[in-house]
């Protein structure tokens, strides 16, 4: 089913997404040489309780993960991508890290992703690969509104990964958003344009172009049941915002920008 927000749900959206950005920006600002995975998960779950949300994480158990998540925000390390699960690890200089965090406030749920480099990059590569995850993702909310075609977002965000270079994984990608974190329709990163869904106003989409450095291919890393990984063993990033299809005219609205 695709779900359509009322105007009143829309605004509390807005307040879902930003405290999303919000946690992500602070999280982002604590992550030092040498900090804990585990602790940016205990700092994720206070900060989530404090603003009376719920984490869309600790009680997921999908047909493609092992058991329930158990942590309230995913922790990608290096080769890891997807659904990284909080484990012990102390993060050293030149890791790239992304945090994947969704809540639910007042009944609604936003979702967001960032990628960065801790302390020094180790290769320009990792900032490359960072920045066209993030352009992916801006040509793809830039060209969101009603009346555009599912099949354009993903073409356009297809065209950004892999006119730079890189090949793009069909397996996972943006989807809708309101009530639960995952809804119809699913928005793939790669596809042709003028098909499928016509957007709507007052549909959420969370977008979420990603990338590999040399693959296509995942692996689920055996310890945990839950984390994806490169294939290969190269480096990833990823890039996610919730967003609103807006009335006509005036495109959409990113949910999940920090307000501090």
């Amino acid at each position: 089913m695709i779900e359509i927000l009322t105007s009143a749900e829309l605004d509390r959206a807005r307040i879902t997404g930003r405290l999303v950005g919000d946690i992500l920006h602070a999280l982002k600002a604590r992550c030092r040489i040498g900090t804990n995975l585990l602790d940016i998960d205990r700092w994720a779950q206070q900060m989530i309780i404090e603003a009376g949300a719920v984490s869309c994480y600790v009680d997921y158990a999908p047909s493609f993960g092992s058991g329930p998540f158990g942590h309230y925000i995913c922790t990608a390390v290096n080769d890891a991508v997807l659904h990284g699960m909080p484990h012990d690890y102390r993060l050293a200089d030149g890791d790239l890290l992304t945090l994947d965090l969704a809540v639910i406030k007042d009944g609604i749920a936003a979702d967001a992703a960032i990628s960065f480099i801790v302390g020094t990059p180790r290769a320009a590569e990792d900032i490359r690969m960072i920045a066209t995850t993030e352009q992916a993702l801006a040509a793809a909310i830039g060209i969101a509104g009603p009346g555009v075609r599912l099949g354009d977002l993903s073409s356009v965000i297809g065209d950004v990964l892999s006119g730079a270079g890189y090949r793009v994984n069909m397996e996972f990608g943006g989807h809708g958003i309101g009530s639960t974190m995952h809804q119809d329709p699913h928005v793939a990163n790669d596809g042709r344009p003028g098909r499928g869904y016509r957007l709507r106003a007052g549909l959420l989409l969370a977008l979420e172009p990603w990338v590999m450095a040399d693959t296509d291919r995942l692996v689920t890393d055996p310890a945990d049941g839950w984390t994806l990984r490169s294939a290969t063993g190269c480096r990833a990033a990823h890039a996610e915002h919730t967003i609103a299809i807006t009335d006509a005219g005036a495109g959409a609205e990113i949910l999940t920008l920090p307000g501090t």
